[in-house]
């Protein structure tokens, strides 16, 4: 099992978490907005720092400005474990699929300071 634990912005379908334990129920996900996680309406740096001090990879839709916002997290000298972005229509299935390969597989490291799109 592997330590990776994703965390999935407000504007992913909910859906998305509840198949990922569905297939793997011992899989760390967590949404926005839950009681352990940032608060509905968290800026994106903020998330950013978030994911920094909880050790979370990040699921998010966000294509558009989480690019800058990492560019600028990470020229302030922080970090973070990994952002999977999800690619507009892709089928659910596969998503599901890279995410769960990503837990079962990836080492250590692997996708910190990276956003990686999904399904890969």
């Amino acid at each position: 099992m592997n330590e990776i634990r994703y965390l999935v912005d407000e504007n992913t379908a909910r859906a998305l978490g509840d198949q990922l334990r569905r297939r793997q129920p011992m899989i760390n996900v967590i949404y926005v907005g839950d009681e352990l996680a940032p608060s509905l309406g968290t800026t994106d740096p903020d998330i950013l720092l978030w994911l920094e001090c909880e050790s979370y990879y990040l699921i998010t839709r966000n294509r558009r400005s989480m690019p800058r916002h990492l560019r600028e997290h990470l020229a302030m000298g922080r970090h973070v474990p990994g952002i999977f972005t999800l690619r507009p229509g892709a089928p659910l299935k596969q998503i599901i699929e890279d995410l769960l390969l990503v837990w079962e597989a990836a080492y250590p490291g692997e996708y910190e300071d990276q956003i990686v799109h999904i399904p890969f």
